[in-house]
């Protein structure tokens, strides 16, 4: 089987893009790969084309860097064109790429391209600059489709992959860095296709040459395994299958989550503490403090260990079948608030599966319906105290599906390989 490889490593964005790009060219020239094909995406703001909303910006200047570009290097002419803002949402942009829409690469200088690198953002404020650097060692199969179809792009972001950061679908390291609205965002990732065995104790290391790729390019601060069909023929890819088929133990795994999620409002009704949804003085609280504290109080003699990011934790716990348990919580990206998700994974057929319950911190949590699905919205956190209850009330929980819903997704999927880690 295959199975893609994320590195996501750890970027700074005080370091000049022009300085990390010079880095990973001269880390694959160093590794004896020589000069590695590279690909680039260089896009303007989108275009304001609506009469209302250019009413409502009177008097903000934009610049096109698109348009800089081709003043100052006449030769990257032929990588122009306008592209569609989204894939199907309204607005254009101007672009530079070597990157064409049927997937061929036109040869770029990576000379030029630093040089024009050297300018971002101050003189050239790219929307996105995004290049990516490939060679033949790093994929064990058939090259993968150099532009995404929309259902694969989709399967790979519901599997955690940030194609918005710029992360590749295509072997090899890529670099972007992006406008936002809180300053310039820096990443870089690399993607590895190795072929494994699913009866090996072991993942498979890569090449000497690549592991001195990823070495120089920096440190990784995650990692993430995706199964995937790559096709014999590059020309016609199937997407990556990322969710259990609908085999029977497939359909096994969603009946064990149907009957879990109709339980639900069961359970809520056993948890220790009784909390309003609609608390105004909670809601209307700053953040309660440190929340690792609490999280690891609750769960760490459960076995989990606790993670955390920007408004979010990952408590995580691995079985004796080899499938990754875990707690992601977010509490509070964009406000004081929670929402909680467990979810069970693992390999069945030598696919990737997702058994996942959306958990409701109180007895009274509201439950909505998005997109024909019931969830459980976000629940305001307020203070310490509640903090310490809310905890106390999802450690019931997780204990409770602990005790009985793993064990029947086990039952329903079978041991994973040893190596097989979604996110390590």
């Amino acid at each position: 089987m295959h199975v893609a490889v994320y590195s996501i490593f750890a970027v700074s964005k005080s370091e000049p893009l022009a300085s990390t790009l010079e880095r990973v060219h001269a880390a694959f020239t160093a590794a004896g790969f020589g000069e590695p094909s590279i690909q680039f995406r260089l896009s303007d703001h989108v275009a304001i084309t609506e009469p209302a909303i250019l009413a409502e910006t009177h008097g903000m200047k934009r610049v096109s860097s698109v348009a800089r570009v081709l003043q100052r290097f006449p030769e990257m002419q032929q990588f122009a064109r306008a592209a569609p803002a989204t894939a199907s949402g309204p607005g254009a942009t101007r672009v530079l790429s070597n990157l064409s829409a049927t997937g061929p690469v036109i040869p770029a200088n990576f000379a030029t391209l630093l040089e024009i690198a050297r300018l971002v953002p101050k003189s050239l404020p790219f929307h996105k600059a995004w290049f990516q650097f490939a060679a033949p060692g790093f994929s064990d199969g058939p090259a993968m489709p150099a532009v995404l179809d929309q259902a694969t792009a989709s399967q790979l972001l519901r599997a955690g992959v940030d194609l918005g950061a710029g992360h590749p679908t295509t072997p090899g390291v890529s670099v972007q860095d992006s406008w936002w609205v809180n300053g310039r965002v820096r990443s870089m990732a690399a993607l590895r296709i190795v072929e494994a065995d699913p009866s090996a104790r072991k993942f498979p290391p890569p090449p000497a040459a690549v592991a001195a790729v990823l070495a120089a390019s920096g440190k990784i601060r995650k990692t993430t395994q995706v199964p995937v069909v790559v096709a014999a023929e590059p020309t016609s890819p199937p997407p990556p299958r990322i969710d259990a088929a609908a085999s029977a133990g497939g359909e096994a795994i969603r009946a064990v989550v149907r009957t879990w999620r109709a339980r639900l409002p069961e359970l809520q009704e056993t948890l220790p503490h009784d909390l309003s949804p609609r608390d105004a003085a909670a809601a209307a609280m700053p953040a309660s403090g440190p929340k690792k504290p609490e999280l690891v109080r609750a769960f760490a003699p459960m076995g989990y260990d606790c993670h955390g990011g920007i408004g979010t934790f990952r408590l995580r716990r691995r079985t004796a079948a080899n499938l990754t348990v875990e707690l992601d919580l977010d509490v509070g990206t964009w406000s004081n608030a929670l929402m909680a998700f467990f979810r069970v994974q693992g390999l069945i057929d030598g696919q990737g599966f997702k058994a996942t319950l959306n958990l409701p911190p109180a007895r009274h949590a509201v439950r909505g319906t998005v997109h024909g699905a019931e969830i459980y919205g976000q629940f305001p956190i307020g203070g310490p105290e509640r903090w310490s209850q809310i905890v106390d009330n999802l450690a019931a929980l997780v204990a409770a599906l602990d005790r009985d819903f793993v064990p029947e997704v086990e039952a329903a999927a079978g041991p994973s390989p040893e190596w097989y880690r979604p996110e390590a």
